[in-house]
């Protein structure tokens, strides 16, 4: 089972070549005409002329004569000249020229109101000799280049905004390529670009692999099936839980088959455009039609595959069923696909649109479950091939710990051990490695630096003592591995349990199981007369656990033999039961966990000392293990396979430790031995 390995992108079969060196060319183009526009907009080429005030003006440029002439400009700003020769008095000025309008002033200000101005100025020459008068001349100027500029900037803005926005529609092709969103997104793998993936790569799931193993035998012998009558499978679709296999079962048939391979996301179907999904489905089923022979893989088909005419209040329009109905059409419409099987795969098959299920269109439904002890244990050979792990790693050992584990959790697994063994600057990985990972997954990171008072400590303590003397003394409850008071994650203490592998559960199980989750907070009450609200995910789980049991599982006497289960009522808007049953359900759950609670506080009285030693052993070592209580309660009453399995184990690993201990003085004596035969 490995991860993405073999597939890349390939851009030749997505009706959307990619441009990426001119696409950059013109991104820098539009970058530098921009900056242009922005320069000649802002950027004052008029000259250096500096601004002053009246005072200035008035008593030290006109009283020295220093004035060459006086320019008012669209009558609301005048430019002084300065003589040649004064230059120098006010800071090194000097008059610049424009290629557009000649000499420039140095200095300038601005008037306001020209009748003002011109009373002013008059009143500041009445004394000054006629001589020395300046004349003022006034001017109208047209900023022709600004107004030009105001006019095209925007529109060059609009036009590189335009450009940009489109480009990113088209994904990422050009805004040229703006027609061509319509065109399937589907990766194509064929003989030139082989996945890397096969059967071999996939661990257990046998019968899966049997399933899909025909589909790719078909392809390649097809007369074989085809002289008896037969026809070819139109599809199939993978259903599991998240983790179980199914994109790399898919990724395994692209790796087998020698024929083209179209592997796609239901998302991809799915664009802010109206029609562009049933577009992609049709151009997806053309691609495939001519390359036929083939294979088209939809991953999370559920994105376009859910149920039509439900909770049409929630969505704007029916683009989403627009989508279904173009594939429901190109499944097994009018227009047969000779040679085109489509592999689907999602984990809510419950929600997918019965047109969609029906035979001729997906004709065998593949279920994925999560894998037995020896599946994990296939699956943690194909994940520790390449780990350098101490040799008293047992892979058998490793499947049993790890109930209920996908492949996913176990690739997690392997991987999280290396991560610690390399934190810990070990050589190889050993075992401890192994069970901190699968403790990190399961309860979370520890935090041995979180403050908790005595008090606390101690009500943890207890609380957790409670479930594992609970959990051990009754027959059907899974049985304890090992339990924490250090802070995991968000909990304050933390169990391990060996659930034992079965297909059905019975209301004797449940029911015990039930009891061990209430014994937490039933010795709190017991010990310390008060309880806590620590005990918040063991109420939620026993209520969860009440409430399927008697509405779901037909397990309570006064609703009887009656299942109020609805797997196609997505929200669960509506219930099927009147009021008066609600109440009997209320109160057949309440009494169902209140008879659980009362007889976990009667088995944690009957074994008060235990439960105290028990509770004070883990204040001492913070961690115990399953061998604490075998010794402090004795043999549990009921059987459990893997708990026997972990117990061989350790006894057989207690067994080849003794063996290596005495063969090492064996070893030391021949080698002390040596030198005298060599003698």
């Amino acid at each position: 089972m490995e991860g993405n390995k073999g597939f890349k992108p390939n851009n030749e079969n997505q009706g959307m070549p990619t441009n990426g060196g001119n696409g950059k060319v013109r991104i820098i183009i539009y970058i530098v005409i921009l900056a242009v526009l922005i320069a000649i907009t802002f950027i004052d080429f008029g000259g250096n002329a500096n601004e002053i005030n009246w005072n200035k003006f008035e008593n030290e440029m006109l009283l020295n004569n220093d004035v060459e002439k006086v320019v008012v400009v669209n009558r609301e700003r005048a430019d002084i000249y300065i003589k040649p020769e004064s230059i120098d008095k006010y800071g090194g000025a000097s008059a610049g020229s424009n290629i557009f309008s000649g000499s420039m002033p140095s200095f300038y200000f601005n008037i306001g109101d020209v009748e003002s101005f011109e009373s002013k100025l008059a009143e500041a020459q009445k004394d000054l000799p006629k001589e020395q008068r300046v004349s003022v001349e006034y001017k109208t100027e047209h900023d022709y280049l600004g107004s030009i500029i105001s006019w095209i900037f925007p529109i060059v803005l609009i036009l590189v905004l335009w450009w940009f926005v489109f480009n990113k529609m088209s994904g990422g092709s050009g805004g040229g390529q703006i027609f061509s969103i319509g065109k399937s997104k589907a990766q194509v793998f064929d003989k030139e670009r082989k996945v890397k993936v096969n059967f071999k790569d996939v661990a257990g799931l046998e019968e899966a692999k049997v399933e899909v193993m025909e589909i790719v035998d078909f392809l390649k012998n097809p007369e074989k099936y085809t002289k008896l009558g037969g026809k070819i499978p139109k599809g199939a679709l993978l259903v599991g839980p998240p983790g179980t296999g199914k994109t790399l079962l898919a990724k395994a048939v692209a790796g087998e088959a020698d024929v083209p391979f179209f592997s796609l996301s239901g998302s991809d179907f799915v664009e802010m455009f109206v029609g562009v999904g049933a577009s992609r489905v049709r151009d997806l089923f053309r691609q495939a039609k001519s390359k036929a022979p083939c294979i088209i893989f939809i991953d999370e088909i559920d994105a376009i595959g859910r149920a039509r005419g439900k909770s049409n209040s929630f969505s704007g329009n029916d683009e989403r069923e627009n989508t279904l109905n173009q594939l429901l059409t190109e499944m097994d419409g009018f227009d047969t696909n000779s040679g085109v099987i489509i592999l689907a795969a999602t984990n809510r098959a419950e929600i997918l649109d019965s047109a969609l299920m029906r035979a001729g269109r997906f004709d065998r439904q593949i279920h994925l479950e999560l894998p037995d002890v020896h599946e994990r244990e296939e699956i943690f050979q194909v994940h520790t091939k390449n780990l350098k792990m101490a040799s008293s790693v047992k892979i058998d050992f490793l499947a049993k710990q790890t109930p209920g584990f996908s492949g996913a959790d176990i690739a997690n697994v392997c991987n999280e051990a290396a991560l610690i063994a390399a934190r810990n600057d070990k050589k190889e990985i050993d075992k401890q490695d192994f069970l901190d990972a699968v403790d990190r997954i399961i309860g979370g990171l520890e935090k041995k630096n979180k403050i908790i008072s005595e008090t606390e400590k101690r009500t943890i303590a207890y609380h957790e003592a409670g479930h594992a003397t609970v959990s051990w003394l009754l027959e059907y409850a899974n049985p304890l591995l090992k339990v924490t008071i250090i802070p995991r994650g968000k909990a304050l203490g933390a169990a391990w349990y060996l659930p034992e592998e079965r297909s059905i559960t019975t209301k004797e199980q449940l029911l015990d199981e039930m009891c061990a989750t209430l014994g937490g907070r039933a010795s709190e009450e017991i010990n310390f007369g008060k309880v806590s609200t620590g005990a918040l995910n063991d109420l939620e789980r026993v209520t969860k656990q009440a409430i399927a049991m008697v509405s779901f599982y037909g397990m309570s006497n006064d609703i009887g033999n009656l299942s109020y289960y609805n797997s196609t009522d997505d929200y669960g808007f509506t219930k099927p039961y009147s009021d008066k049953t609600a109440e009997k359900i209320d109160a057949d759950v309440k009494a169902m966990v209140e008879e659980q609670y009362e007889r976990a506080k009667e088995v944690l009285r009957n074994n008060m000392e235990g439960l105290t030693q028990l509770a004070e052993t883990l204040l001492e070592k913070e961690v115990i293990f399953s061998d604490d209580l075998e010794r402090i309660f004795g043999k549990r009453k009921g059987e459990n396979k893997a708990l026997d399995a972990i117990n061989e184990a350790k006894e057989q690993e207690k067994a080849e430790a003794e063996q290596q201990a005495e063969a090492e003085p064996k070893q030391e004596e021949n080698n002390e031995n040596q030198p005298e035969q060599d003698a």
